[in-house]
């Protein structure tokens, strides 16, 4: 291949394919632009070892500036793309930049869903760049209590680090236990004893639905059912939606994401990856987008490998892992809530298990809680069952 490539978004994403292109042998001119004025870094530690204060920020670099001098790759960063002309392959920046490339790859990733009210309100947090774990860590002091609102992966590791910084803790949320929709009642509800027995107060089962401040600043936390919580920080960790706002009138199609083939192809010369990539997994035969790191690396190097023209589909077993407390927990495959769960190897009492998630006879993933190798040997466990995975 010859020609210029452009990759929109300098995170996990970005980088992979930036150094997966060089790998490969790409030799050509590669640019890369990104929103925030970092250098590349990653994200899960953000959750824990930034926000808990064991890492300081350069520790969260994905590489060293050295490395990213060898890629010869120009790095484009504090200035976010806000518009594509898919047809000439041309992004258009903030400040005034033009930039066309013969290959654009699409990898800005999500942005944090909020609360009606909360933009401007002293004491409410989101958690998605490095400057939001700042923030929000210089925010958790002795004796100020947080709620986190959400129950997802994202709002269970903030409250297991602040808990375990010292922090009092709410976790609220509309399900059951942590990760019931994912997890299922038998695991969810270990995470929820955990969660307990460390100190965490779980205000579950109801969803929030405001804020409450005071002289412009964050006092509480309103529920459903009337009732507040009171709060000094509040960390809004619901969920995020894909990054696509600047692609309206661009050419792409967007829904839940950048729609694209097998091969992560939206438009002729336009690719995606990492979380806001929603392509057709062949294995699957859905349209498929994944939150996680590891995604976000695997799907970099199939877009590099089809920029070069190896034409391949990517059909990855979807995994992804969190840490909370001491609990490391391991996912491969797809887990549905309603799922028959059976413990295979290890045992809850011991606190180190694999479990195997069936739904119609047939197993569709596999989780497990401190047993990572164990749990990553099973992946041959799944069987025919992936076709039942629902689209998202």
């Amino acid at each position: 291949m010859t020609g210029d490539v452009l990759v929109v978004g300098a995170s996990a994403a970005g980088l992979a394919t930036v150094e997966a292109l060089r790998r490969k042998g790409y030799a050509g001119r590669l640019t890369v632009l990104g929103a925030e004025g970092h250098l590349p870094y990653d994200r899960p530690p953000l959750s824990k070892q930034v926000l808990g204060g064991s890492w300081t920020p350069e520790q969260a670099r994905l590489r060293t500036p050295g490395a990213l001098s060898a890629l010869d790759t120009e790095f484009v960063l504090g200035d976010p793309a806000v518009r594509l002309d898919a047809r000439a392959r041309t992004v258009h920046t903030a400040a005034g930049r033009v930039l066309t490339a013969d290959s654009v790859v699409l990898a800005t990733g999500l942005r944090p869903r909020t609360l009606p009210g909360q933009d401007g309100l002293a004491g409410v947090h989101v958690l998605r760049t490095l400057d939001d774990a700042l923030a929000l860590r210089a925010d958790l002091t002795p004796g100020k209590r947080v709620v986190v609102v959400g129950d997802g992966v994202l709002g269970a590791e903030i409250a297991a680090t602040a808990c375990a910084a010292g922090v009092p803790v709410t976790l609220a949320g509309p399900q059951p236990a942590p990760l019931a929709c994912q997890f299922g009642p038998l695991v969810a509800g270990l995470l929820a004893e955990l969660h307990a027995a460390r100190g965490v107060e779980l205000r579950l089962g109801s969803a929030v639905t405001g804020l409450v401040a005071g002289d412009g600043r964050v006092a509480g936390v309103r529920l459903a059912s009337g009732e507040v919580l009171p709060a000094g920080v509040v960390v809004v960790a619901f969920g995020a939606a894909p990054a696509t706002e600047w692609l309206a009138g661009s050419g792409v199609r967007c829904d839940n994401g950048v729609v694209c083939d097998s091969r992560c192809r939206a438009a002729e010369g336009i690719y995606a990856a990492g979380d806001v990539a929603r392509w057709h997994h062949e294995g699957l035969d859905a349209l498929l987008r994944l939150e996680n790191r590891t995604n976000a690396t695997e799907q970099a190097v199939a877009v590099a490998g089809n920029i070069l023209g190896e034409d391949r589909p990517y059909t990855p077993v979807p995994c992804f892992w969190t840490n909370q407390f001491d609990a490391r927990i391991h996912v491969h495959g797809t887990l549905f809530a309603d799922s028959e769960v059976s413990i295979v190897e290890g045992s809850v009492r011991d606190g180190r298990f694999v479990a195997q998630y069936r739904r119609g006879g047939e197993v569709t993933g596999v989780l497990g809680w401190n047993m990572p190798k164990q749990a990553r040997q099973r992946r041959g466990d799944i069987t025919a069952g992936r076709r039942t995975l629902t689209p998202r």
